[in-house]
Order: structure tokens, then C-alpha cells, then sequence
């Protein structure tokens, strides 16, 4: 299988970057998708691969639904835009990003105000802290924004251990939802052990495919958000896969970022339709649109082949 390089601008800056970069590959089930971000090494982006090479060579599991519930994701901008991003989404659920480096509380409360406004009183509203809290900092942080909120869905990982994630559980009323302490942790596990959440957010790529994340939710044994990995539409569409597969889906899917991108590698990239997305394969159709120049494809090539080799 011949893997290509995709690179695509972010219009907005997330994790840290302008780009996003990735590869996708066409194998006899369909095309797929392996794009780790740039902070994992060989090691941790071995799943990734497996995933890629998972939905490339076997068929999906059977869908028990044709369409999935989505929210948007509202990066750490200001108001304004924060507003603008969920108008322009369609979607009844919005994702908000705080704890960002760099900001106050004053302006995750801003943001997550004008998410709510923007939803109006009948919209979920989940903010997402990417483990920027200390156990206390969470703790007053979700209390204020509950009540900016008027209501939290949820909030993904507040801190970044299990342990404080599990102290925070017990101090707030509000559900929590673990993210890197199931996609990034040694053993996945401990979540549930400790009862550190109430809800799994799963994301195909770092977990090493749509059928191992079926495997998961099945151990883990808590209601499942499926998440992106902020991939192109092929890696979408996997996770999409997996959601239609969920015997249970009872919280929208954090699967329209496709707005984060200022391009795709598909014609049709997945668009929500009044907050929900289709479930299918794709094909890498509009590939040369978004084709990485000779350093970038050399440096993917590079990076593949060191993954390969430990997973060998």
C-alpha cells in the first residue's frame, strides 16, 4: 500500500499548530488515514497505525444507524467568533476549549457564555480543559462554568492523571468525561477502576482502530462519546464507523472538525446537516489539493517507516 502526504492549513491555531499533516493510503476495504500528531514518537503512534491499517484492509463493523449526532468544537477564541463558530455549525451540542495557555478563567467564562447564548437555553454545552487544571483550579473552574453555562453537559479531562481526575469526580456535580487518561494511558483501565469518570471519550486513531475501540467500550463499560483526532474526512469517517456501531450512542459524537481545516482530501468533506453526519466509506478523491511538498512527504515517509519498524 502507498501511503501519500497530505498537508493542510488550520485556520485557527489548535494543539499548538498551523497545519495539520498526516497521511492516507487505499488498501481493499478503503482508503484510511494515519496522521499522529508531531509530539508522539514512534512508540505512542504505533496505534495509529494499526488503525490506519485496520480500516484500509477489513470492512467496518455493521452500522446499527445510518447518521451520527455531532457537536462543534469551539477552539479558545474570543466571544464573537466562539458565537460565530457555533451559528455556522448547525449542531445542537458545542464542545468549548479553556484551560488554554495563556488565558484566564475570565476568559473561558466569556467564551463559554457567548457558546450559550449562540445555542440558545435548549443546546448542550461540554467544555473540554485537555488536563489544564490542578485538582483545586477544576474544581472552581467547573463551578463557574456551570453557572456561565446554565447547565454542563459534561467536562473532558479537567486534569491530566487519572488520580486527580478521580478527585475531581468526587468534588463536583457535574459528569466527567476522560480523554487522554483512556487514549494516552498504559492502561486504559484505571479509569474505571478508580471511577475516575462517568463518560469514555474514544478516538479510533490513537486506540488502534475502529474494532479495538469496540473491544474497549465493551471493557470499559461507560457511555462513549467518539471523538476526532482533528483528521482529514478518511479518519472521520473511521470514527463515524465506529459510533454506527456503538450499540449504544447516547451523547453527540465529537466528529464535525472539519471545520478546523482549511481543506480536505475528499470533494465532499463531512459537513454536519443539522448537527448530524453520514456514516460511509470515503475516498481520498481531492487528494492533490491538499498534497504535502518533497520535505514534508520525506519527513512523513521517514516517520512511517520508524513506526513500522517498531511495530514489526
Amino acid at each position: 500500500m502507498q501511503f501519500r502526504t497530505y498537508s493542510i492549513a488550520m485556520p485557527t491555531p489548535f494543539r499548538g499548530i498551523t497545519r495539520r499533516e498526516g497521511m492516507v493510503v487505499e488498501g481493499p476495504a478503503g482508503w484510511a488515514e494515519f496522521s499522529p500528531f508531531l509530539d508522539y514518537d514512534a512508540a505512542e503512534s504505533v496505534p495509529w497505525l494499526a488503525a490506519a491499517i485496520d480500516s484500509a484492509e477489513h470492512e467496518w463493523p455493521q452500522p446499527v444507524r445510518d447518521r451520527i449526532a455531532v457537536n462543534c468544537t469551539v477552539p479558545a477564541v474570543g466571544p464573537d467568533e466562539a458565537a460565530r463558530i457555533v451559528r455556522a455549525s448547525g449542531c445542537s451540542t458545542a464542545k468549548v476549549k479553556v484551560a488554554e495557555k495563556g488565558q484566564t478563567i475570565a476568559d473561558d467564562i466569556d467564551r463559554v457564555e457567548a457558546v450559550r447564548d449562540a445555542l440558545g437555553p435548549r443546546g448542550n454545552v461540554r467544555v473540554d480543559a485537555n488536563g489544564g487544571w490542578s485538582v483545586d483550579a477544576a474544581v472552581s473552574a467547573i463551578a463557574a462554568l456551570n453557572i456561565a453555562s446554565h447547565g454542563l453537559e459534561y467536562v473532558e479531562q479537567p486534569c491530566a492523571s487519572v488520580e486527580d481526575l478521580a478527585a475531581v469526580r468526587r468534588k463536583v456535580g457535574v459528569p466527567i468525561a476522560a480523554d487522554e487518561s483512556i487514549r494516552r494511558a498504559a492502561d486504559p483501565m484505571r479509569v474505571v477502576e478508580l471511577e475516575a469518570a462517568d463518560i469514555a471519550v474514544l478516538k479510533v486513531a490513537p486506540l488502534g482502530g475502529v474494532h479495538a475501540c469496540l473491544r474497549i467500550a465493551e471493557q470499559i463499560g461507560l457511555p462513549v462519546v467518539v471523538s476526532s483526532a482533528v483528521e482529514t474526512s478518511i479518519g472521520l469517517a473511521a470514527g463515524l464507523a465506529l459510533a454506527a456501531a456503538l450499540p449504544e450512542l447516547p451523547y453527540a459524537c465529537g466528529l464535525a472538525t472539519t471545520s478546523l481545516l482549511d481543506g480536505d482530501v475528499v470533494a465532499s468533506p463531512l459537513v454536519p446537516v443539522d448537527g448530524f453526519l453520514p456514516v460511509g466509506r470515503l475516498a481520498a478523491d481531492a487528494f492533490e489539493s491538499a498534497a504535502a511538498d518533497e520535505a514534508t512527504d520525506a519527513f512523513w515517509q521517514q516517520r512511517l517507516a520508524d513506526v513500522q519498524a517498531v511495530l514489526a
